[in-house]
Parts: C-alpha cells; sequence; structure tokens
C-alpha cells in the first residue's frame, strides 16, 4: 500500500475526491505548526437560475455557462498541537464550525461551536480524575449556548448538546 506526502501551505486546497477538500489553517506552537479543516463539496443552483425550466438550464449548461455555485461545510478539524490562540484567529472560524473538531485545547470553549468534540494529546502527568473533571468545566461552558435560526417567518430556538470523547 503506498501513500503519497505532500506539503499544503496556508491558503491551498486539496482535493481528497470530488466530494471533499482540505485546507490546512493556522495554529500556534513553540515551531511552525498548523491544523486541518475537511469540507464536504457540493454544488448548487445559481439563483439567477432557479425560475428556469430543464431544457432551458441544460441548454445554459452546454454553451459553457457556469449554473452552479461551489458549497463547501467544514465537517472535520484537527488542530494538532497547539495552544488555544488559534481560536481568536478569524480565519479559522471554519474550525469551530465543523461538526467535529479533534483537539487537545480546554481553553476559550466559549467560541467552540462544533456539534462533537475529540479531545486528544493528554500528558500522563495528568490522573483520569483530572481529566473528567476538566471535560466537565469545559461541558459547563459550551453546553446551551442559544443559536438561533431563521426559517421563512419562523424562528427556531435549540440549544446545542455537545459530545465529548476522551480515552481513559
Amino acid at each position: 500500500m503506498g501513500f503519497d506526502f505532500m506539503k499544503l501551505a496556508l491558503g491551498e486546497t486539496y482535493e481528497i475526491r470530488n466530494d471533499l477538500v482540505v485546507r490546512p489553517f493556522k495554529t500556534h506552537h513553540v515551531i511552525s505548526s498548523q491544523g486541518y479543516v475537511i469540507y464536504s463539496v457540493r454544488k448548487k443552483l445559481k439563483k439567477k437560475f432557479l425560475h428556469l425550466k430543464g431544457p432551458q438550464i441544460k441548454k445554459l449548461k452546454l454553451s459553457g455557462v457556469e449554473i452552479t455555485d461551489t458549497i463547501l461545510s467544514p465537517e472535520v478539524a484537527f488542530t494538532g498541537d497547539t495552544t488555544s490562540d488559534f481560536i481568536l484567529d478569524p480565519r479559522n472560524a471554519d474550525a469551530l464550525r465543523a461538526k467535529v473538531l479533534i483537539t487537545e485545547i480546554l481553553e476559550n470553549a466559549q467560541w467552540i461551536r462544533n456539534e462533537s468534540i475529540m479531545l486528544t494529546h493528554f500528558s500522563s502527568q495528568y490522573k483520569i480524575e483530572d481529566i473528567r473533571a476538566a471535560v466537565s468545566k469545559l461541558q459547563r461552558q459550551v453546553r446551551g449556548k442559544k443559536r438561533n435560526e431563521k426559517k421563512g417567518e419562523s424562528e427556531k430556538r435549540y440549544y446545542a448538546e455537545k459530545k465529548f470523547v476522551y480515552g481513559d
């Protein structure tokens, strides 16, 4: 089984397959470091063509007109070895919006909006009780954050329950 290793610089996008891409983001450590966000990719018909019928859309497409917009949705983010400073960088917002965040960070939890968080890289100096206490504190910080979404004229309100995964 062969592997291709490649360097991916900040600002670059690598296509894993036609419906998944990965982009790096800057993290903070004693040496140069970066994390990664994996995005799902989908095509959506441009709004200006929504009123057209199928044959009209097909004709535009065959004539070379770009009829779709590309929509990227952050699915998984991995921070690697970093300090919490990466959270404060607005260019890293997608890492905090991905469905799953894999990180070792417990600070600045108020900015985390992920559905699930996998905590990693625990030092052997910590006992499992210390880790559980830290996770419990983190859960209290991020649980119950209200998010509002407009759905037509109605407003849907719900409270986000975060799922935490960590090893014993």
